[in-house]
């Protein structure tokens, strides 16, 4: 790529990066909205050691919740049938808020705000779409990554389940998250320290 271009692109992203945190800042057509955009309001846990995270896979939700209170709920993106999400319940094992990916393809693409539960599977920022397309992680928006991570500690429970409660409840009432027409950012740019500093949450994270 010619290097004006490549600095074009990088431009853009940065751009998109930097729109204000408003929950649907940025609509698409067909009522879907950039992940960028989306900026779930969080509640401050009361007692951390109560959290417990829930994803229903068959909705594409995550649910941070306190007892029975839901204190965050977001879209993200689930692994596709030949390489799901498998259900069960788990703890989170190991945090890391400025991840790269160790292994080829892809070496050294960031995967901030890792989660993980078992070995090579995390939770973390990624880009979101309506419909199972990872390879069994659990992409989340940026805001709602960095929140979560924020939220949660080594050991926190994490349900993987097929469907929750919070589904026809806190899950029904968000919007449709779509970013499978962002362009790719350079490759120059997503291995750079930039970028950590880019999806870095600027704002404060809690409404308590």
């Amino acid at each position: 790529m010619p290097k004006n271009l490549s600095h074009l692109f990088r431009l853009g992203f940065v751009a998109l990066a930097l729109l204000p945190l408003t929950q649907c800042a940025t609509k698409k057509t067909g009522g879907a909205f950039y992940a960028k955009d989306f900026d779930p309001p969080a509640t401050r846990p009361t007692n951390p050691s109560a959290v417990k995270v829930k994803v229903s896979t068959g909705a594409q939700r995550v649910y941070v919740v306190e007892g029975d209170k839901v204190l965050l709920a977001t879209p993200c993106s689930v692994g596709t049938p030949s390489t799901p999400t498998r259900s069960g319940t788990y703890r989170i094992t190991n945090k890391v808020e400025k991840r790269r990916r160790a292994s080829s393809p892809g070496a050294g693409y960031p995967m901030p705000f890792w989660m993980e539960w078992m070995p090579a599977y995390g939770m973390h920022w990624g880009y979101v779409k309506p419909y199972p397309c990872t390879h069994g992680c659990i992409r989340l928006p940026e805001k709602s990554a960095a929140k979560i991570f924020a939220m949660t500690r080594v050991g926190t429970p994490l349900i993987i389940a097929h469907s929750h409660p919070e589904d026809a409840t806190a899950g029904a009432r968000l919007p449709v998250l779509d970013d499978s027409t962002l362009p790719d950012p350079p490759m120059s740019y997503m291995l750079s320290e930039q970028f950590f500093r880019d999806i870095a949450y600027k704002g404060n994270m809690f409404k308590n």
